[in-house]
């Protein structure tokens, strides 16, 4: 993505809303709110409550019922889309750049005024237990989520993000309407749009939409009892930006005709500068490319995996380094000694500038392409904006990538791959 369309701009609005536009040389534009409530937020008993209230957005306004909501978009060939993680919401639109207006007031009727009728839910929650179980029935997908179950064992951080079919069955409107009251804030959200549409314009259409919104939050406060309070709860960090230093192995019997392994660790907060280190390191490990040397040493010269990937997902104060791979039960011996060898390889000897310059070279055209894809670029800046109040664009990134030496890479790997802080999962 060229320089010229990186230039971001940005407003904040009376309420604590921010703002963030950055055009784009097509016609397609997209645009949608990012929300700093995710899981961790989630209260005890309220665990999978972030990703049912992004279900239950999409089936009913205070104007609009679910035919409605889906159609809006869909009429004029666009696209409405949300997606809950651990730690934020987001509700997003694909369309053509001069249906705009009509985007943005939609998302903003779905986030602000959702009404989460009972009888819409008492449909729902049997195709979101339909999701949670058919997540359980897939191991090889499973076993992320139970590996931060672990590591963050007693935070809210290691939840599921579906919850249990158990909760869900047993959610309410008023728990709903609770859930969103309390973390559904302007100034802990942002408005994205990338897209050529012109920055004033959208300033004023999203302001006409935050003014109407104010109104209606004037009205609905005047209207309530004396008393009555909707006081956000902070979110749940404990103290997680250091990294984990106890092993643990941990066997779980599945029944499952493959062993999936999963080999990591919490690692590096936002704030640290060393995880930009490590996410080179994941790269050359077992990133996407085929020539990655895990899957070289797996897969094709062993023949041992089908599947192995090593990845690293950043939350704002930790994040989860992991290699997983597939294989036969008899062979998870074999694997983890490769995994070791690779790791070790890492840890004893500083990359030559040769390795270095290559490594370097391919991360550069994995960036790139990557950032072709321009709603995957689109959501990425707004998280990036929600968390951390900026956006760093592509050339942004390649100047982080190119002040890293092979001796700071050797350091990170000697910390972070170290056996002894390393916690193994195994269904089998």
């Amino acid at each position: 993505m060229g320089k010229t369309r990186e230039v971001a701009q940005t407003w904040e609005f009376g309420n604590g809303l921010r703002l963030i536009h950055i055009a784009s040389p097509t016609n397609v534009a997209y645009c949608g709110i990012s929300i700093d409530a995710g899981t961790r937020d989630e209260e005890r008993g309220e665990e999978g409550m972030a990703h049912f209230c992004e279900h239950m957005m999409f089936k009913g306004t205070e104007k609009r019922k679910a035919w409605h909501i889906i159609n809006r978009m869909e009429a004029v060939g666009g696209d409405l889309n949300a997606y809950t993680n651990k730690e934020e919401t987001v509700v997003y639109a694909a369309f053509l750049k001069e249906h705009f207006t009509r985007a943005a007031e939609l998302i903003f009727d779905i986030v602000f005024r959702s009404t989460y009728p009972q009888h819409e839910i008492d449909k729902e929650c049997e195709v979101i237990v339909d999701e949670i179980e058919s997540y359980n029935d897939s191991p090889a997908e499973l076993i992320f989520d139970r590996f931060e179950d672990i590591i963050y064992e007693g935070n809210s951080l290691g939840h599921d993000i579906l919850g249990t079919a158990e909760n869900v069955r047993r959610f309410k409107t008023e728990d709903a309407l609770r859930f969103t009251k309390r973390l559904y804030k302007p100034n802990k959200m942002v408005f994205f749009v990338f897209g050529d549409v012109d920055f004033e314009e959208v300033k004023k259409i999203v302001g006409r939409n935050v003014e109407k919104q104010e109104h209606e939050e004037r009205q609905e406060s005047q209207a309530k009892p004396e008393g009555s309070s909707n006081a956000e709860t902070p979110k749940n960090l404990d103290s997680l930006d250091k990294p984990q230093q106890t092993p643990i192995f941990h066997t779980e019997e599945r029944g499952t005709h493959q062993a999936h392994v999963m080999v990591g660790r919490a690692a590096y907060g936002a704030k640290d500068d060393k995880r930009i280190a490590l996410y080179f390191l994941n790269n050359i490990i077992g990133g996407p490319g085929m020539n990655s040397r895990l899957n070289v040493a797996l897969r094709e010269h062993t023949g041992f995996v089908y599947t192995v990937e090593s990845t690293l997902t950043n939350y704002t104060d930790t994040s989860t380094w992991a290699i997983y791979f597939g294989c036969d039960p008899e062979d998870v011996s074999k694997c983890l000694k490769i995994v070791r060898q690779e790791l070790d390889k890492l840890m004893n000897k500083p990359l030559t500038e040769r390795q270095f310059n290559a490594a370097l070279k391919q991360m550069e055209g994995q960036i790139g392409v990557a950032c072709d894809n321009f709603e995957n670029y689109a959501l990425d800046m707004a998280k990036s904006y929600l968390h951390y109040n900026k956006f760093e664009g592509m050339e942004d990134t390649y100047n982080h990538l190119r002040n890293l030496t092979p001796q700071l890479l050797q350091e990170v790997a000697q910390e972070i791959f170290d056996e002894k802080s390393l916690t193994t999962l195994i269904f089998r």
